[in-house]
């Protein structure tokens, strides 16, 4: 089973169906959003990765990372209840004043400023909302920048058990492909990180995923790029979502 989900990873890199048209959605929207300057928010965001480099990381090659997807994939949808708790007027997004009152309740720290950052870092599609995926990029993001905080990592495991691990997985992840550990895995370190998995085309493949992931094609990828394109990857689909949240409601 494994070595079969390797290969079909490797030949299609996206095994659950995800389409070019959603990708190309999404890197229109993000593009769009980048001036080709780095904020506040994404210098913290390379430091955060970059202290956690320095206790290095358990993954062990490109295969090791595709044989967790699975678990991965069920990680992030735990994420579901979670956001439909703070989606409090359960219109399918999390607006402003909900981040807040997530935060307050979850508490976890963050300045006024810190969080309108946030909120507009992940806003991908500039409708004043959160969505589930934009949710969990945020999460990860909180995960990271608050990794050496006793408080909120009290406060995640007992609110948020299945979370954590999942969390540490995809931060390990990226300070895998990260050789240099500069808080930014560009195209040369990712065609590194495919080509010793030994499949076929190797490189044509790490090429053409990191151009999926490069959103703004400056050749690098940084934390946040790197985790919409994963929770593409497990199968994270905002359609799919939808879908659901329809069924439920007819249901």
């Amino acid at each position: 089973m494994f070595p079969h989900l390797v290969a079909t990873f490797m030949r299609s890199w996206l095994p659950f169906s995800l389409t070019q048209d959603q990708i190309n959605r999404d890197m229109g929207a993000a593009v769009t959003k980048s001036d080709g300057q780095e904020t506040k928010l994404e210098a913290k965001i390379i430091e955060a990765v970059q202290r956690r480099a320095s206790r290095g990381t358990t993954m062990k090659s490109f295969n090791s990372i595709v044989l967790k997807f699975p678990k991965i994939d069920e990680g992030l949808r735990n994420c579901k209840a979670i956001f439909q708790e703070f989606d409090e007027d359960s219109n399918g997004s999390i607006d402003h004043t909900e981040l807040k009152n997530c935060f307050r309740k979850l508490e976890i720290s963050f300045e006024e400023d810190e969080i309108n950052d946030l909120f507009e870092a992940c806003d991908i599609n500039e409708d004043m909302g959160i969505t589930f995926t934009e949710f969990i990029v945020l999460l990860c993001l909180v995960y990271l920048l608050k990794d050496d905080s006793s408080t909120l990592q009290k406060k995640w495991r007992l609110g948020m058990p299945k979370l954590e691990p999942t969390f540490e997985t995809l931060v390990d992840t990226f300070v895998f492909l990260d050789e240099n550990k500069d808080g930014l895995v560009s195209r040369e370190e990712m065609v590194r990180a495919i080509d010793e998995s030994g499949e076929r085309s190797s490189g044509r493949i790490a090429m053409k995923r990191f151009e999926e992931m490069d959103w703004d094609k400056n050749g690098m990828v940084n934390f946040k790029e790197f985790l919409f394109a994963f929770t593409q990857w497990v199968g994270i689909d905002e359609n799919e979502e939808e879908d659901d949240d329809d069924n439920n409601d007819k249901a």
